[in-house]
C-alpha cells in the first residue's frame, strides 16, 4: 500500500493555535462570541460565506456561520471548500494532488472522487503551489472537525477568472445534503473602522441580494469564489442571509486599519 501523501498545516501556530487543547479552546471562545441563529432547528444550509483570519479577529464571526451545520452534524459528509489564492499566481482553480491535509485536530481526507469530478472541467488543473501555504482553506478545516461528525473535504483554490467558470465546477459536486460548499473570504482591508463599516455593509447587502455585480475584487479578497457561489446560489434561486458582520476593529484589533469579516449562509 502506497503512503498517504498529506498536506501539513501551514498556519498552525500563527493563525490558530499548534497545541490541540489550546486550539479547542479557541474555537470554543469563537463560538462563545459568535452571533446565535434567531431560530434553533431547521436543516443545514447548502453554503456558508465565511472569513479567513486569525482566529482571535475573525473566529466569533466564522463560528456564527459554523454554527449553522449543527443540525447537519450525522448528515454532511462533504465540504467542498473554495478559498483565494493569496500567495501563487492562478488562472483558474486548482485542487491539491494530496490525500488529505493535516491539523492539530488530525487528518482531514481530500474527497478524491469530486475531485476527478472537477478536473473534467477545463479550468481546473492540480497545483500543489497554489495549496501549500494557503491559509484561507486551512483554517476553515478545525472548526468543521469540530461541528461534523465525519467529512472529506475537496479544497479548491479560486484564481482570476469570471463567476460562471466557479459556478459550473460548483455544478459538477453539488450534491444532496451529504454536500455543503463554504466559501472562504474576508471583507475590506486595512481601512479606518467607520469607511470600513460603510464599504462592507455594502457588500454585505450586495452578497445578501445575489448581486455578484456588484461585489468588486477590493471590497472581498475572495470576490472571486464569493462571485462564483452567488451566480450558483441564483442559478438555483436560493437565499442568502447574513448572520454577521464584524471587523477587526470589533473584536481584537485598533480601528486605524480594519479588516472586514461576512458570515452568511445559503439555503
Amino acid at each position: 500500500m502506497s503512503e498517504l501523501s498529506i498536506r501539513p498545516p501551514a498556519v498552525a501556530g500563527t493563525f490558530y493555535p499548534a497545541r490541540p487543547d489550546a486550539l479547542l479552546e479557541a474555537i470554543r471562545a469563537s463560538f462563545a462570541d459568535a452571533r446565535p441563529p434567531a431560530l434553533d432547528g431547521g436543516a443545514a444550509p447548502k453554503a456558508l460565506v465565511v472569513p479567513h483570519a486569525g482566529y482571535v479577529y475573525s473566529g466569533p464571526v466564522a463560528a456564527s456561520a459554523y454554527l449553522r451545520l449543527g443540525p447537519g452534524r450525522d448528515v454532511i459528509r462533504r465540504i467542498v471548500l473554495l478559498g483565494p489564492s493569496h500567495r501563487f499566481p492562478l488562472d483558474g482553480l486548482a485542487v491539491p494532488s494530496s490525500d488529505a491535509f493535516r491539523t492539530p485536530l488530525g487528518l482531514v481526507s481530500v474527497a478524491d472522487e469530486a475531485r476527478r469530478a472537477v478536473l473534467a472541467v477545463p479550468h481546473v488543473t492540480v497545483t500543489d503551489a497554489a495549496h501549500a501555504a494557503e491559509h484561507s482553506l486551512e483554517v476553515q478545516l478545525p472548526f468543521l472537525q469540530v461541528v461534523l461528525d465525519s467529512f472529506e473535504v475537496l479544497p479548491l483554490a479560486v484564481g482570476r477568472g469570471p463567476a460562471e467558470d466557479v459556478a459550473e465546477v460548483l455544478d459538477a459536486v453539488w450534491g444532496g445534503p451529504e454536500t455543503v460548499i463554504v466559501a472562504s473570504t474576508d471583507l475590506s482591508h486595512y481601512r479606518p473602522y467607520d469607511e470600513a463599516r460603510e464599504l462592507d455593509q455594502r457588500t454585505a447587502t450586495a452578497i445578501a441580494a445575489a448581486d455578484l455585480e456588484s461585489v468588486g475584487d477590493r471590497a472581498a479578497c475572495g470576490a472571486h469564489a464569493l462571485r462564483g457561489l452567488l451566480a450558483a446560489a441564483r442559478a438555483r434561486h436560493l437565499t442568502v442571509e447574513q448572520l454577521d458582520l464584524r471587523s477587526s476593529g470589533d473584536t481584537a484589533g485598533d480601528r486605524d486599519r480594519v479588516v472586514g469579516y461576512g458570515a452568511f449562509a445559503i439555503a
